[in-house]
């Protein structure tokens, strides 16, 4: 069966379901930065509580190829920024699955498995006025669904290395 996405005559972006696999972008003396969300399969509440808080620091810190900067972890949902710790680092979509798996494997519970969407969000930041406004708008995450008053109340949130912008 065909659709108007078969078109050869459209360009390849115009009915993408999924987004782009893009490589990490060098830029000379500029941040390398990676904001990422990572969404629990059928978006099941499971990530708000101490344990998961715990597995997800553990897996960051054993998956060293990337290094996580700010995070906050939502009950269905991770986001946070990271940097390759190492020039020659996984993709950061094996990085991604690699710590998936950590989780997975330390989690407590097999009938909550599979733990998580195949897939990943990510996108490389371009600018320090990005890195802030994306932060921002994370951290109120918890306040915006209801789950806290202030975003500095929220507990399953942090930075686990200090991900410095620079331009130059």
């Amino acid at each position: 069966m065909s659709s108007r996405f078969d078109d050869p005559e459209l360009p390849a972006h115009i009915g993408r379901r999924k987004p782009a696999v893009m490589p990490l972008i060098h830029t000379g003396n500029l941040s390398e930065i990676i904001f990422v969300t990572v969404c629990t399969k059928d978006r099941k509440p499971l990530l708000a509580n101490d344990a998961a808080h715990r597995l997800l620091l553990t897996a960051w810190n054993a998956a060293d190829h990337w290094q996580v900067g700010r995070y906050v972890i939502m009950p269905d949902h991770v986001h946070l920024f990271c940097a390759p710790s190492k020039r020659t680092a996984l993709p950061v979509r094996r990085w991604i699955s690699y710590w998936k798996s950590l989780v997975t494997q330390s989690w407590p519970n097999d009938d909550d498995k599979p733990l998580w969407l195949t897939r990943a969000w990510d996108t490389q930041l371009r600018h320090g006025d990005s890195y802030t406004g994306k932060w921002h708008y994370v951290q109120q995450n918890p306040v915006r669904h209801g789950l806290v008053t202030h975003a500095d109340d929220w507990p399953y949130q942090g930075e686990l290395n200090v991900l410095p912008w620079h331009d130059a």
